[in-house]
């Protein structure tokens, strides 16, 4: 069976594609119980960000190809324009993946902290599906000690640096003075919490937290004074808004552009900054083309996140280090496992030979045969069932010039040399050997 990373993120596929790629909570356990179920699937898991949608399954050697059919009718994609953008990765380069993935390696945002909390929300999920087996078991735990060392021994971690601080900074290049913006945060993600943080710090005191339920909003905004609404109350926040982010899982868009037409009108005009960290997208495009709105998405911050990039690219030179090892460390467990397997498969059948001779020999000792006829009996019946099949294989192999099957027949089936000793120095050589 083949360890199989299969996905899109942020640098192989544009915002539109993800958000058609992308699953949302309600999709999850369907999705999960669907992929596990197809041929050639015995294992699965699923990470679903604004940034990226990965799969991570093990397979057999045509399970590639099921997974990537599989999420195009998912999610009514044609093939051809999902293997434009889709990555793969087998076994070894898988995990290493998920590692890099863990750490923040492969993020928008270098080292950005969000991802491990998510992958292991995504973990947990595969969990509940039944979803995981003792390979992708071993995977997730292994990869979240190496994603917890890095954390401890680098500096990728020190003063965390999300896509939502890059909002934040990116607005504050526009506002001189954050005391005086009236902020609109729509959701109440973990995103949305960092958001509020961010600018709470940064001044802003008058913060609103709209979220489909009033408790999740009051979650995020009491800590901070703010205020919590509902969705429907959005378009009269959105005339006070002067700074508008959004991060939320709705399939569809919750500002379309005559919302905000309406709500600039009574604002007379004066202009809104707007970022939509959703994928699905949370703000329509067409937002984006009303003259007093600056509207960015995850995208956009690009030039914000290269700065953050540049400053932990030493500590991510120390995270990849850690990852190859944490890698090697992996694959050295999995072919302990795997020749424990062999072994076990090994004894068993040993066992079971051992098991059918004994039955036979006490069979003959019962009907009085001869004790000592019936031990020679075992032990020729014994050795011909150890060496037929070793037998029948090293024929083949030498039929076939298998040179690598026959080179290693030695080393499994025979008793090691035992080494040649030196003989000792003899008396004369002695004697001649004694210095004057």
């Amino acid at each position: 069976m083949t360890l199989l990373a299969l996905g899109i993120n942020h640098r192989t596929a544009t915002v539109a594609v993800r958000e058609q790629v992308a699953f949302t909570p309600t999709q999850l356990e369907s999705a999960l119980a669907e992929l596990r179920s197809l041929p050639h699937i015995s294992e699965a898991a699923v990470l679903s960000t604004c940034n990226r949608t990965e799969l991570y399954c093990v397979t057999d050697a045509a399970g590639e190809q099921t997974v990537l059919d599989w999420l195009g009718r998912f999610h009514n994609l044609r093939v051809e324009e999902l293997t434009r953008c889709a990555y793969h990765y087998h076994d070894n380069d898988a995990a290493r993946h998920l590692m890099r993935v863990a750490v923040g390696l492969d993020s928008m945002v270098l080292g950005e902290p969000q991802i491990l909390g998510q992958l292991k929300e995504a973990y947990q999920q595969a969990r509940q599906a039944k979803g995981l087996g003792g390979e992708l078991e071993r995977l997730f735990q292994h990869t979240f000690a190496v994603a917890k060392q890095v954390r401890t021994e680098t500096g990728i971690g020190k003063n965390p640096v999300s896509v939502a601080y890059a909002a934040v900074s990116m607005a504050s290049r526009i506002f001189d003075d954050f005391s005086r913006a009236n902020a609109l945060l729509i959701g109440a993600g973990e995103t949305i919490e960092l958001v509020a943080r961010h600018l709470h710090e940064a001044g802003v005191r008058q913060l609103t937290v709209a979220n489909r339920t009033r408790e999740r909003a009051e979650r995020v905004s009491s800590s901070l004074g703010g205020t919590a609404i509902t969705l429907p109350e959005i378009p009269d926040a959105l005339e006070r808004a002067d700074i508008v982010i959004s991060s939320t899982a709705s399939p569809l868009p919750i500002l379309g552009k005559g919302m905000v037409e309406r709500a600039l009108k009574k604002r007379r005009h004066r202009p809104v900054f707007m970022v939509d960290i959703a994928v699905p997208r949370d703000i329509e495009p067409e937002v984006g083309e009303l003259a007093d709105v600056f509207l960015y998405t995850v995208d956009d911050l690009e030039e914000v996140i290269e700065e953050n990039r540049r400053h932990r690219q030493v500590a991510a030179d120390q995270a990849e280090s850690l990852i190859e090892h944490g890698v090697g460390s992996w694959q050295q467990e999995r072919r302990v496992r795997n020749g424990g397997e062999v072994i076990r498969d090994f004894r068993r059948h040993g066992e079971s030979l051992r098991d059918q001779a004994r039955d036979q020999a006490l069979e003959r000792l019962a009907k009085g045969e001869d004790p000592a006829k019936v031990v020679e009996r075992l032990a020729h019946q014994l050795a011909n069932r150890f060496m037929h099949q070793p037998t029948l294989t090293i024929r083949e192999a030498a039929a076939q010039e298998n040179h690598d099957l026959l080179s290693a027949a030695p080393r499994l089936l025979l008793p090691p040399k035992p080494a040649f000793e030196q003989p000792a120095p003899s008396a004369k050589r002695q004697k001649d050997d004694t210095p004057a």
